[in-house]
């Protein structure tokens, strides 16, 4: 069977909702990601929408989660996996049991209180009301990596900075969110009924049927 072939957003939805779980990069698995299925004329080609681009629609329309979920790298995951990788990364934790059991930082918390309170919110102005920058704390990209891999934080949007004509430049900034704000906390922890150890399998077994030629540890790697 052929390789599928991205050349739209409607298609990076439909692959990233059929496989379920969708890197954007290549990785130590082959045919496995964004990037494995798209062809090069769509990458960084001037008056060309590609990836970059697509990610944006998609992400907007709320199928799938995307924000950095393999190896802190980004992807897409869909409604249907979301839970099952939720209840395997939390291992049981909502983030403030998780932080009242002192695993997880001050900084994190910091993240979560601005997202839970203000819901929705881009990344200058998250760092901002979280006390990050200038005189204050360090490693927002760090900690946000690190909530999004937790499954705790996702990219809700994203929105292009505009020049003093209000026309758009530059990459598209993200808005970040709890999960539970994109997919709805009765998605993100549907799952929660089933021992974490469970969630694991099921992805696993998941994945080998996607990539019946990929490594175990290789499996394994990719939704740790």
């Amino acid at each position: 069977m052929s390789n599928p072939t991205i050349r739209n957003a409607d298609e990076l939805e439909t692959l990233a909702l059929e496989r379920g779980l969708l890197p954007f990069f290549a990785c130590d698995i082959p045919d496995c990601s964004i990037e494995d299925f798209t062809p090069s004329r769509y990458w960084f080609a001037e008056g060309v929408d590609g990836p970059w681009e697509w990610r944006m629609e998609v992400a907007r329309r709320g199928m799938a989660a995307y924000g950095k979920l393999f190896n802190k790298k980004a992807g897409l995951v869909s409604r249907a996996w979301y839970p099952d990788l939720a209840n395997y990364r939390r291992d049981g934790y909502d983030f403030d049991a998780r932080y009242e059991d002192g695993l997880a930082s001050y900084k994190d918390k910091c993240i979560m209180d601005v997202l839970l309170r203000d819901g929705p919110t881009l990344t200058k102005d998250l760092k901002k009301a979280a006390g990050f920058g200038g005189n204050g704390m360090k490693g927002f990209e760090t900690v946000i990596t690190r909530l999004q891999m937790q499954t705790y934080v996702t990219v809700h949007s994203f929105e292009y900075s505009k020049d003093k004509h209000g026309k758009p430049y530059g990459w598209g900034v993200a808005r970040y969110a709890v999960a539970e704000d994109v997919l709805g906390a009765e998605v993100t922890r549907s799952a929660y009924r089933r021992d974490p150890a469970e969630s694991k399998a099921r992805l696993l077994a998941h994945l080998r049927s996607l990539c019946p030629q990929a490594a175990p540890a290789d499996l394994e790697k990719l939704i740790r």
